[in-house]
């Protein structure tokens, strides 16, 4: 029963929802902390999608607390909660967080929603019997990549840490009844807020980190005026933006500060950009281009290089034997600092009123030559993006003036801040075209040329565009 002759118009699930509540979202901080030490590209495109999840799964709990009377989603949870979840996120290795957050922790929730489930009225309570089953399907997706992982990356879990974890859930009950608030208990904060936790400096890789050779300069340069080099650098820059999810898992776990529906919306952003990247490998493969010819640099490549030639001199080795053995050196860091709340409204406005703003008209403009060449699967890339890119700029109109107020920044003029800084950009980039132009080898022999010119033949093969010929100039690269 959930009521009792104490609970007045305020069902005892009320409070065991806000627990669950928690405990998700705890949830949905772990995998942000720990995600970027996972390297396949594969598993990193879970990752993300757990993060959407996750949050999808937050959401639930929370409209569902708010339709009682009383009903807080923001009301306190014991600190019991806070020390379990901590206690996950302390894992020694990635390997052993990945056995806390999707085997100890998952199975304890799912447990507890099933026997909920079974023991409530199932027309009285239908609600959230309902929503409990949506979450377990949820889970039941979690738990079956995690699975699979184990299967390809065999480990065994720390015995220390299994039976802490596996203690901390006992001695919250197992999740089956709310915790009370112990008396002097202000309640639990966010997942390691107060903790020393170190999440990953560089987020990890299993494939070359560099292109075979350079053809990054002959894309600036030759943006405006070739279909054809546009259409290989949306593929790439595509495959490129799976950087930013990784990054901004470190903005969901360092804003714990910020009201839950800024981390339901970067969620969503994140999770829009991690498909952005699938897209993009995606049309490359279609092409008969991979990671060996093209790689997967970083957007934090100058750091990675200072790292690596550092390791060089230090081992007395080669840079070349440096990248090849790259993750010796570069997947062991980790932070020693969090985001700063006056660099999480630079992060915000960079993405939003810059990077995603400033592309809009050359996005436009590929959709346009892509659908008119008859490359239909590259144009709906190019639309899909723009469509969700759409959304994302409204995210950051609609979260800059809190963020402004959070970090002291005057907001005020930020339209007018980001349409200067685009120019700059701009200026920037027309610089570089203006001073390359003349200096960038096209000589048959030279091995970047070469490179340059078999990926865009071996695109024209697969899918040679009917206006590769005839496609008029175009705006140039904006950055």
């Amino acid at each position: 029963m959930v009521v009792s002759a104490e609970s007045k118009q305020k069902p005892l699930i009320v409070d065991l929802l806000n627990d669950w509540q928690y405990l998700e979202k705890a949830t949905h901080r772990l995998i942000c902390g720990w995600g970027r030490d996972i390297a396949p590209w594969f598993d990193k495109s879970a990752i993300h999608r757990h993060v959407w999840d996750q949050a999808e799964c937050v959401r639930r709990l929370r409209e569902r607390v708010a339709q009682f009377p009383g009903g807080k989603p923001d009301a306190p949870v014991s600190s019991r909660l806070e020390r379990l979840a901590n206690t996950v996120l302390l894992a020694p290795t990635y390997q052993d967080a990945l056995d806390g957050i999707y085997e100890l922790l998952l199975k304890a929730l799912v447990t507890a929603y099933g026997d909920y489930s079974r023991q409530a009225h199932p027309v009285h309570d239908a609600p959230t019997v309902a929503l409990l089953h949506e979450i377990n399907q949820i889970k039941s997706s979690e738990f079956l990549w995690y699975r699979d992982f184990r299967r390809r990356h065999p480990h065994t879990t720390n015995r220390a840490y299994r039976d802490a974890v596996e203690r901390a859930i006992a001695e919250c009950g197992g999740f089956h009844t709310a915790l009370p608030l112990a008396a002097g208990d202000t309640g639990a904060a966010p997942a390691g807020a107060n903790t020393n936790f170190k999440y990953a400096r560089f987020s990890a890789r299993d494939v070359p980190i560099r292109n075979k050779h350079d053809f990054g300069d002959y894309l600036r340069v030759d943006f405006a005026t070739s279909v054809e080099a546009r259409r290989l650098f949306w593929g790439w820059g595509y495959l490129m933006e799976k950087n930013l999810p990784d990054d901004q898992l470190l903005w969901i776990y360092d804003g714990h500060y910020l009201p839950w529906e800024w981390h339901h919306d970067i969620s969503r952003h994140l999770w829009d950009e991690s498909r952005h990247g699938d897209s993009g490998y995606s049309r490359l493969r279609d092409f008969g281009i991979d990671f060996d010819d093209v790689g997967f640099p970083g957007y934090d490549q100058a750091e990675r290089i200072k790292v690596l030639e550092a390791a060089a001199k230090e081992h007395k080795i080669t840079l070349d034997e440096a990248f090849r053995d790259y993750a010796k050196y570069l997947h062991p860091l980790r932070m020693e600092t969090h985001i700063s709340r006056t660099q999480m409204y630079e992060h915000v406005f960079m993405i939003g009123l810059v990077a995603e703003t400033g592309h809009f008209i050359v996005k436009q403009e590929a959709y346009g030559d892509f659908r008119e060449g008859k490359d239909l699967e590259s144009a709906e890339m190019m639309l899909f993006d723009i469509i969700d890119e759409t959304a994302h700029v409204q995210y950051a109109h609609k979260w800059l003036p809190l963020l402004g107020e959070v970090c002291g920044v005057d907001n005020s003029n930020y339209r007018e801040r980001g349409a200067a800084v685009r120019a700059e950009y701009q200026k920037r980039n027309d610089d570089q075209v203006l001073a390359l132009a003349p200096v960038l080898p096209r000589t048959p022999g030279d091995p970047r040329y070469d490179f340059y010119c078999d990926l865009l033949s071996r695109i024209r093969r697969v899918k040679p565009l009917a206006n590769a010929d005839t496609c008029p100039p175009r705006s140039p690269k904006p950055m």
